[in-house]
């Protein structure tokens, strides 16, 4: 037990591991027994239960997982079964409703009532066709009617045994590298000598056996061996042997096991199974048989999960399409993969079995915690779920946390997916990969892919998104958080897919394309990562096994009250894997360029926007796990993906944020300047009569613009809730406010820092951005607006021009003020150096002064100043003409035309404590930029 510095105990995880454990022996040693389930009663629990029926069963089921497995009463009578599935199971073509008449067995007063089944075929092939190859799956009923099944008694006076005794299955040989694990297990032999009794069968029919492989598939038995498959509700069932051989096979469970006696081991078969049609008669399929198959997942991947270590976990876990060649063909189908540690059982079902969620239990393979099936036939584009038996008896309907696609919400299925896009981006890889982004011009556009134009789809956004960015000249876009969110109105900020870009427009391989055509275009893609904190939605991660499995156990450290959301336990090692690697996957499954990591400040510390808090071990409010967790995903991404940067949005004074992990930072690449962001806001957002007695606002940034390596972002969540649209902050008429974005924007572009701006901005839109709308493109009809768009173009290419403005944004010597104090002029102006391109050969004081001069050099003057400043003098430090390579007052962005005619000459006249000095214009509320010509 963990105290956490409390008088009350808390179990911790390995508390609860060992409980789970204890009670999972304690079934297993209880043999023919099953599981406590105390799953409450649905108004319609399956199609043909009524409510009555439903709550007669729950005590029932109490009373029948009390008793012991040996003294059975006479089995209540079971309907015959084509007569039970009619109206039931759909053949194509065949229309079905979800209002069916019951047809609940009756049983004595107190007894266990049972449910007939109701399930369709697997994945099938052609009607008797012996080679197995799977057809399409026929349509499911709509709507989707998937529940979680209560696991049911067996009727008493059930077969009590099966003839043939049975042991677990060989585990596989480790999968060669680069190659998928699994294959039928007839290869390697499965014997069993372990006894198989009505416990064994019960426990694969109600969805709580851990192992169905062992009893299900190929078993030696005794002389012979024999063949078990699950085919709920089937007429009839047979072995089709590789060798051409026909074996028909007898039930021995009333819940859908069959059996049949092989005079030897059997080959590359098949599962012939007949099925009622609906219409009185019967439909003979030929299928495979998924209790056959290997695990896909090989010992080396179950260490690395156990361990937290696996680097590429979406490679075993999720659904895969798996191709496998076999001496009668290859066989296509998917193989499933979760996390589940505390589940007594796990069961997949989808469009594939008619969501009865009946057919396919699942495997435990061990201490990992992963449940393992694969399901041959699954075409690409099924939808599918978990059904996961809880640690705590309860069923639960889940999601993949490892799905790839997803339906399109509120719909929340997972989707089976397979790519097949090409990518044309290894020059962008390949310049990319020399990284050094500090020293790089980094320009980037924010987007709400929404709300940017609505209605497009990611293919289209891929041709007029990228080509808008690129004609602005922006370096990179940033997506606001592309994984699956069930609700708009976060904006994605409330992840319950992390491993699937939202289907609102369009396939995974769809944004891929729009990744690409961004790459070949010269810009980069940064999206916004949310490792902080999850919704609580039911079916997505919260209490994913019936414990507190992804999120911590104890609410003072595990709810994030402001959000209404659930906080990753960051001390559990697979929680912390399966976010590292989803920022591994993100890179380089999409080629994503940056991550950006959302409420950074969040995960830091334990009090955060609390009252009730936990201390670490020391006492303090720092969050340890979080730290070490964020230092592990800064290391392995840049470790394995090289030329990506990581970005934190950190709005607090933790120090070393960009310091790297070897030295004890957090070991981003760089930091949002969220102090530079209030405070020069701040500023401009008063009357410029006001703004000498905040002068300080502006300069203030300089006294830490170096401890970190900055982002300068007005991004999105300063034009939303109030308050206002960049344009609206400024003050004055809308000429005035006009001019003061303009001159904002080009004070930001010349400070030290990469920039960042929200979409929308680089046209002045004067509403606040809603997520629920297109941004406002009527304003670049307005020539005033069109020339804002216009300044924030040439901002971008004056800014990859000139090296002056990015080379040296991490280090001080890049930066000079020449006056920080003209408050009662409301200006400010400084120098921006670049790189040295000083000639080699030369040393001592000539090389220092050859280098001095051979940097290019560019003043910025801001006068946010309401009147202009003509004659104002500024001190340069090199003599001779320095041009004006930008103006905001210039009349084609909407300005007065104050200017300086092309440049000015810089004499040798001391002032501001350089040699040199001149007299420029300086344009009301306007910046001038001046390169020296060397």
């Amino acid at each position: 037990m963990s105290s956490d510095d409390r008088k009350d105990p808390v179990a911790d995880k390995d508390d609860l591991q060992r409980a789970v454990e204890e009670r999972v022996a304690a079934a297993e040693a209880a043999a023919g027994t099953e599981p406590v389930i105390n799953a409450p009663a649905k108004k319609a629990t399956r199609a043909g239960t009524t409510k009555a029926a439903a709550k007669k069963a729950a005590p029932a089921k109490k009373a029948a997982a009390k008793k012991a497995a040996p003294a059975k009463k006479a089995a209540p009578k079971r309907a015959p079964a084509a007569k039970r599935a009619t109206g039931n199971v759909a053949p194509e073509g065949v229309e079905t409703t979800d209002e069916q008449p019951s047809t609940a067995s009756s049983a004595p007063e107190g007894g266990p009532t049972t449910v007939p089944p109701v399930v369709a075929p697997a994945p099938i092939a052609e009607p008797g066709d012996p080679s197995g190859a799977p057809a399409a799956p026929p349509e499911p009923p709509d709507p989707d009617p998937a529940e979680p099944m209560t696991p049911q008694a067996p009727a008493d006076g059930a077969q009590t045994g099966v003839a043939a005794p049975a042991e677990p299955a060989t585990p596989p040989a480790p999968a060669a590298e680069g190659a998928p694990a699994g294959g039928p297990a007839t290869a390697g032999g499965q014997s069993s000598l372990v006894e198989v009794g009505e416990g064994d069968l019960r426990a694969i029919v109600d969805g709580w056996s851990p192992d169905p492989h062992r009893v299900l598939g190929a078993h030696e038995a005794g002389g012979g061996w024999v063949v078990r498959t699950l085919r709920p509700d089937a007429v009839s069932v047979a072995v089709l042997d590789e060798d051409g051989s026909r074996h028909d096979a007898r039930q021995v469970h009333p819940g859908g096991i069959y059996e049949a006696p092989l005079p030897q081991q059997p080959g590359d078969y098949r599962i012939e199974v007949e099925y009622p049609d609906g219409q009185g008669g019967t439909t003979r399929y030929t299928v495979d048989d998924p209790y056959r198959w290997l695990p896909t997942l090989g010992p080396l991947d179950e260490h690395l999960i156990r361990e937290g270590r696996h680097e590429r976990l979406w490679e075993v876990l999720g659904a895969h399409v798996r191709h496998y060649d076999t001496p009668r063909g290859t066989v296509d189908g998917v193989s499933f993969a979760v996390w589940a540690p505390g589940a007594q059982g796990v069961k997949v079902t989808g469009d594939f079995d008619y969501w009865e969620a009946r057919a396919y239990p699942m495997r435990s393979l061990g201490s990992s915690g992963v449940w393992e099936i694969f399901v041959p036939g699954v075409p690409v584009g099924s939808r599918y779920r978990y059904h996961v038996l809880g640690a705590d008896g309860v069923w639960r309907e889940k999601s993949d946390p490892l799905a790839f696609a997803t339906e399109v919400p509120p719909l929340n299925a997972s989707v089976v997916t397979e790519s097949t896009h090409e990518w044309a981006d290894d020059a962008w890889l390949a310049d990319r990969a020399s990284g050094n982004w500090h020293e790089r011009p980094v320009s980037a556009y924010e987007v709400h892919l929404g709300s940017w134009r609505q209605g497009l789809s990611y293919r289209e956004m891929a041709d007029e998104l990228v080509d808008y960015v690129a004609a602005a000249g922006f370096t990179h876009i940033e997506c606001m958080p592309v994984a699956e969110h069930p609700f708009g109105g976060s904006w994605g900020y409330q992840v319950t897919s992390y491993y699937a870009p939202t289907s609102r427009f369009g396939s995974p391989d769809d944004f891929r394309y729009l990744v690409d055509r961004a790459h070949q275009a010269g810009i980069g893609v940064i999206v916004d990562w949310v490792p902080a904190h999850f919704p609580k939605d039911e079916w997505a991660l919260a209490r994913f096994d019936g414990t507190p499995l992804y999120e911590h156990g104890d609410p003072r450290r595990g709810e994030q009250l402001d959000w209404g959301t659930l906080v990753f336990d960051f001390g559990r090692s697979e929680v912390r894997n399966f976010l590292v690697a989803n920022a591994l996957f993100w890179c380089k499954e999409f080629h994503i360029d940056g991550i950006r990591v959302d409420a950074v400040a969040s995960m830091l510390y334990l009090d955060y926007s609390r009252t009730e808090w936990l201390p670490n071990k020391y006492g303090g409010r720092e969050n340890l796990e979080a730290v070490a967790f964020l230092q592990e995903f800064n290391a392995t991404v840049y470790r394995e993906v090289p030329g990506v940067m990581t970005i934190a949005e950190e709005s607090t004074a933790w120090p070393g944020v960009t310091r790297p992990t070897h030295l004890g930072g957090l070991g981003f690449g760089f930091k949002w300047n969220m102090g530079w962001m209030h405070d020069s806001l701040g500023y401009v957002e008063r009357e410029p009569v006001y703004r000498s007695f905040h002068h300080g606002q502006l300069t203030f940034s300089m006294h830490y613009a170096y401890s970190e390596n900055y982002v300068l972002p007005i991004s999105h969540d300063e034009v939303v809730y109030g308050k206002g649209s960049l344009l609206r902050k400024m003050p004055g008429d809308r000429w005035q406010q006009l001019a003061n974005l303009r001159a904002y924007l080009a004070y930001m572009w010349a400070h030290p820092g990469k920039q960042l701006l929200f979409m929308g901005s680089e046209f002045a839109q004067d509403s606040e951005w809603a997520e629920s709308r297109s941004l406002d493109w009527w304003h670049l009809d307005d020539p005033a607006h069109r020339g804002v768009l216009q300044l924030v173009t040439d901002l971008n290419g004056r800014y990859r021009e000139l090296d002056a403005l990015y080379a040296h944004d991490v280090d001080p010597s890049g930066f000079q003020w020449i006056d920080a104090n003209d408050a009662a002029g409301n200006t400010l102006s400084f120098l921006r150096y670049g790189k040295s391109t000083a000639p080699e050969g030369v040393e001592g004081e000539d090389a220092d002064d050859a280098s001095d001069a051979s940097r290019s050099a560019l003043a910025c003057v801001v006068n946010f100043a309401g009147a202009p400043h003509h004659e104002y003098r500024i001190g340069l430090p090199r003599p001779g003409f320095w041009r004006e390579v930008l103006n905001t007052d210039a009349e084609g962005y909407g300005g007065s035309g104050v200017g300086n005619l092309g440049g000015v000459e810089a004499v040798a006249e001391p002032w501001h404590g350089q040699p040199y000095s001149a007299t420029i214009a300086a344009p009301p509320l306007g910046t001038v930029w001046l390169l020296h010509e060397a």
